[in-house]
C-alpha cells in the first residue's frame, strides 16, 4: 500500500498527453471544439511547445480543422507548403507590421476559404521564423487593433498591445469569420476565452505558493 504522501506524488506526476498538462491541471473536460470556417495553421516554436500554458496548443484543441506544426523555420515543411499551394483556399499569415492589412479597418473582401498561419512564440522567435521562412514571408499579411489588454496575467507582455496566440486567433475570427460564413453573433468563439481564462485563473492560484517557496 502506498502512503498518502506517495499517492499524492504519483497523482501529481500523472500526465494528460492531449493538452500536455499534469492531470491535476488538465483542461480537456472544458473543451468544446467548433469550426470557425477558417483553417488555422498554428506554427508553434519548440520553446513555446514546452510552456505550461501553450495557448497555440489550446487553440488547436478548440478549433476544428486546425493544424499544430512545431518548428522554427518552414521552407521545406511538407504540410506548410501543401497548405500554401492549395487551390481551393487563400493562404495568409497573421503578422503585424508594414504591409499588413489591418482587419479592424480594412476587412477582407470576398468569400473564398482562408488559411491563416499564426506564429506561436515570443516576438523574437516570430521575427526569426519570418526571416528564415521565405515561403511564409511571401504570403499576404493581416493584423488587427487589439480590443483589450491581454488576459494572460501570468506572463508579462512586451507592450499593452501584445496579446497571446489564443487571443489573437479569437480576434481574427471576430473580424474575418463572417466573411467565411461563421456566425460571430452566436459568440461560439468566446468559448476560447472562457477556457483560457479558466487556465489563467488556475495558474494565478499557484503564483503566491511559488513565490513563497523561493523566499
Amino acid at each position: 500500500m502506498l502512503s498518502d504522501i506517495e499517492q499524492s506524488q504519483v497523482k501529481s506526476r500523472a500526465f494528460c498527453w492531449n493538452c500536455r498538462q499534469p492531470e491535476s491541471a488538465c483542461y480537456c473536460a472544458l473543451l468544446k471544439p467548433f469550426d470557425p470556417q477558417i483553417e488555422f495553421a498554428i506554427l508553434i516554436h519548440k520553446i513555446e511547445a514546452r510552456r505550461r500554458i501553450a495557448t497555440g496548443r489550446m487553440s488547436h484543441l478548440l478549433l476544428k480543422n486546425s493544424h499544430l506544426i512545431e518548428g522554427s523555420e518552414f521552407n521545406d515543411h511538407p504540410l506548410v507548403n501543401a497548405l500554401i499551394a492549395r487551390k481551393d483556399a487563400t493562404a495568409m499569415v497573421l503578422y503585424p507590421g508594414p504591409g499588413s492589412q489591418n482587419l479592424t479597418h480594412a476587412p477582407i473582401e470576398g468569400t473564398s476559404r482562408r488559411i491563416v498561419f499564426v506564429i506561436d512564440g515570443s516576438w523574437a522567435t516570430a521575427r526569426r521564423t519570418m526571416r528564415l521562412s521565405a515561403n511564409l514571408a511571401k504570403l499576404p499579411r493581416v493584423c488587427f487593433d487589439p480590443v483589450r489588454k491581454s488576459r494572460f496575467e501570468v506572463r508579462k507582455q512586451p507592450a499593452d498591445h501584445c496579446v497571446s496566440t489564443l487571443e489573437a486567433i479569437h480576434q481574427t475570427i471576430e473580424l474575418l469569420g463572417a466573411s467565411q460564413g461563421f456566425d460571430t453573433s452566436a459568440r461560439t468563439h468566446d468559448h476560447m476565452l472562457d477556457v483560457f481564462s479558466s487556465m489563467v485563473a488556475r495558474q494565478k492560484k499557484y503564483v503566491p505558493e511559488r513565490a513563497s517557496g523561493r523566499a
